[in-house]
């Protein structure tokens, strides 16, 4: 079937179908041709001009592959130094971004059947920087010109010049400390010894005194001297008389306890809260002296009765 004139309607239908990327499967890189579907590839490889093509190349096939692959390698490799230098990227970005290239020399026509094992020929020969993680293989182009490596050599030779700098002052203070300490020992004088360096921080002083805090009142001085040095009372000053939170201010008061306390307060020597080992009696309310006094009663006229 001939093909379609130019400018006709059927000829711009077929660029038309013919726009973009196709299946590479259906590429004939001998012939540099795509075909759309497989019966067109079908058709295409028992074509007459495909079959002639076929037997230049099979004369010298060894050749043919290794200029495709050398030319794909070379496209490759101007593509990934152009477009993203010396840093690392991932190698199917790369890949995908040179297909997109119509015209590209496919690798099919390589003798690299698969992306991996072109990447890993790349690392081997030296190319370019190749490490595998979970995310896939990424590569990086290793600057092999010579303006990158007279760069690369002049700033390595300014580091040497630094370190070397450092290493001449390093010599020459220790020669004067050694120097120095020969005059030493020439004049029979000992060495001055340099101060130690003073630890930085905070240090804590074992000779200051104790910082204790008091939250109660201070004791009157009256009431700390009545009571002597021989009185066995421990004040705490840490702990408070009473807690103030506890107190119920809807609690009526004790009348009881109001009147017998002016009565509990006579004598001084019954006001110490211990002497040897003893607690102090509580003070008697009014109901438990009236039982008192009633039973001091009885015990007396039982007593006047047994003496009639």
């Amino acid at each position: 079937m001939p093909r379609a004139e130019v400018g006709t309607p059927k000829y711009l239908a077929n660029k038309m179908k013919a726009k973009g990327l196709q299946r590479l499967r259906w590429y004939c890189q001998v012939c540099s041709k795509q075909c759309r579907d497989e019966n067109g590839f079908k058709c295409h490889a028992q074509s007459e001009s495909h079959l002639r093509q076929m037997l230049v190349v099979g004369e010298s096939a060894g050749k043919h592959i290794a200029d495709f692959s050398s030319q794909f390698q070379h496209d490759f490799v101007q593509l990934l130094s152009r477009r993203f230098g010396t840093k690392r990227v991932k190698a199917n970005s790369v890949y995908q971004e040179f297909i997109q290239d119509r015209t590209h020399l496919h690798m099919n026509a390589t003798r690299w059947v698969t992306l991996t094992e072109f990447v890993k020929h790349l690392g081997r020969t030296g190319v370019a920087r190749v490490d595998e993680t979970e995310k896939g293989w990424f590569i990086a182009w290793i600057d092999n010109s010579p303006k990158a490596l007279a760069k690369q050599e002049a700033s390595m030779k300014k580091e040497r010049m630094n370190v070397s700098d450092e290493q001449r002052e390093r010599t020459l203070i220790e020669e004067q400390i050694e120097r120095a300490a020969a005059e030493a020992e020439a004049s029979g004088s000992k060495p001055e010894q340099s101060p130690p360096a003073e630890e930085l921080g905070l240090k804590r002083d074992e000779t200051t005194e104790k910082v204790v805090l008091s939250l109660t009142p201070k004791v009157p001085a009256m009431a700390s001297t009545s009571s002597g040095p021989s009185s066995g009372i421990k004040l705490n000053a840490f702990k408070p008389a009473a807690n103030p939170l506890k107190a119920n201010p809807l609690k009526r008061p004790n009348v009881f306890k109001q009147a017998a306390a002016p009565s509990s307060s006579a004598p001084p020597s019954t006001e110490t809260e211990k002497i040897n080992g003893k607690k102090r009696e509580a003070p008697m309310t009014a109901a438990e002296r009236l039982i008192f006094e009633e039973q001091e009663r009885k015990r007396r006229r039982m007593e006047r009765d047994a003496t009639a």
